[in-house]
């Protein structure tokens, strides 16, 4: 993911003399924040010149961060200040915000923050408080959570969501208001017909489907052709509807995708199952890329979801159904019509890795059309998975901390086959009851990435001024 662009500006005393008598420590104090974040590798930071003791300076060093395009700001506290160059600096450089300050007891960068606080709080100003030692990992990780969140909002605005088909199977939650979304995400939604994916796909090069076609015959694990509802003709055809959603993402500009398939495509042409699975991945039959988001069932929720979870971690997204819960191993099945990206069945960006577990099926009855369902059983391991979803009219977001779960081969697929054996399963454990989680989970999907994400999405959640609910047991 491109690096995020962080504003770090210190703020000092008014009175000049206590001004330069700590000029020394504040930017000694700027410059290991900004050694702490670039040595991550996630960040680029723009610092102030200078530590600010006028209010001159704060819109002069709050304006090189505007212009510099920071999605960001970090306000460093490292002595008492004067509050208000917080309140001038706010008008200029980009927020979100971070109030940070040092514990040292004989520097007041406490009481400095404080202040500050205080001030923006009159202000109707958002901002988050942060203190310690930004070399302490719990301190550092805690802003590289707050920078994550603000970034992922700031780049919401502005993109536009690819909903082709529009509302599928009569399901509520899968549809949102174009209003609410512009107005509280910034994000436009462009209604594409699913014929245009025909249409752009009978387009491309015979030669570039063949090396697909080759490719995954070479590299997926099990293609299991059975003459009618999976062919060598039907998979290229996937491939095409594959190679189609990506030149019509590529002239539309769009940033996530829903593609509705179900009663049309799925009965008509072939499903999207190897289109969705690819586009969420991080690599394709042409080498690595960045994941697109692509929801099925053109669930918009499902898919501001996802973005989210890209933005903040730059990992695929699951998109899942919640399908079953297996009492006996304490496990549910998280499975879907054959869509999860193919980076789950080994969590590996190399795709030869992930692809020798995948077993290309011949789709079930409930698509007509045939094609590969993309099956395969998760790699296990900590995942954090989550949903937006509206409750009059209010987005919430729930949060369900979780560990994807693997048993012997031989028992997955008798697990496996007690539902749908052409689909893939993250077989998940929560750590919430059964009861509870069917209780509090708002809908049918669910989604989700390997990690600990908790944190950075109740800040973003916070940003977005949306409540949370974390579906755990307390300790």
């Amino acid at each position: 993911m491109e690096k995020i662009k962080v504003g770090l500006l210190t703020m000092s005393d008014g009175r000049e003399y206590l001004h330069q008598d700590y000029i020394q420590l504040n930017m000694d104090y700027q410059q290991e924040i900004k050694e702490a974040l670039e040595s991550t590798g996630l960040f680029q930071v723009t610092a102030g010149d200078m530590p600010l003791h006028s209010n001159e300076e704060a819109k002069r060093e709050a304006m090189k961060l505007q212009k510099a395009g920071v999605e960001a700001t970090i306000l460093n506290y490292t002595i008492w200040c004067y509050p208000q160059f917080t309140a001038v600096a706010q008008n200029f450089a980009p927020g979100p915000y971070l109030l940070f300050c040092n514990l040292h007891p004989s520097e007041c960068g406490m009481v400095g923050m404080m202040a500050a606080a205080g001030t923006l709080e009159q202000l109707n100003v958002k901002f988050q408080k942060l203190w310690g030692s930004v070399k302490e990992p719990e301190v550092l990780n805690k802003m590289v959570d707050f920078l994550r969140a603000a970034a992922a909002v700031k780049r919401l605005k502005g993109m536009t969501f690819g909903n082709f088909g529009g509302r599928p199977l009569g399901m509520y939650t899968a549809v949102a208001n174009l209003e609410q979304w512009q107005k509280e995400f910034g994000i436009d939604v462009e209604n594409v017909e699913q014929d245009d994916i025909i249409r752009a796909g009978e387009t491309v090069a015979e030669e570039k489907v063949e090396h697909a076609f080759t490719w995954l015959e070479a590299n997926v694990g099990s293609i299991q052709y059975d003459g009618i509802g999976l062919t060598p003709k039907k998979l290229k055809l996937q491939i095409r509807s594959y190679y189609g959603l990506r030149k019509i993402i590529a002239d539309k500009s769009l940033d996530f995708v829903g593609i509705k398939a179900h009663g049309d495509l799925t009965d008509r042409y072939v499903t999207m199952d190897i289109a969705e699975a690819f586009l969420n991945d991080p690599y394709d039959f042409d080498g690595p890329k960045e994941p697109i988001v692509a929801a099925t069932e053109s669930d918009m929720d499902g898919a501001l979801t996802m973005q989210l979870f890209k933005l903040l971690t730059g990992k695929p997204v699951l998109f899942a159904d919640v399908r079953h819960y297996d009492k006996e191993n304490d496990v549910w099945f998280f499975s879907n019509s054959g869509t999860h990206a193919t980076y789950f069945a080994g969590a590996s960006m190399d795709p030869a890795e992930n692809l020798k577990h995948v077993t290309f099926c011949p789709e079930t009855h409930y698509y007509p059309a045939g094609g590969a369902s993309v099956h395969h059983f998760a790699r296990g391991g900590r995942v954090t998975l989550a949903r937006l979803a509206r409750k009059n009219g209010k987005y919430v977001m729930t949060i369900v901390p979780a560990e994807i779960v693997e048993f012997e081969k031989e028992k997955m697929t008798a697990m496996g086959n007690t539902t749908t054996p052409a689909w893939p399963v993250a077989f998940t454990r929560l750590q919430v009851s059964a009861d509870q989680f069917l209780e509090k989970f708002p809908c049918n999907h669910i989604h989700g990435v390997y990690g600990d994400c908790v944190e950075a999405l109740k800040l973003t959640a916070n940003l977005l001024n949306m409540d949370v609910q974390i579906l755990q047991q307390e300790v």
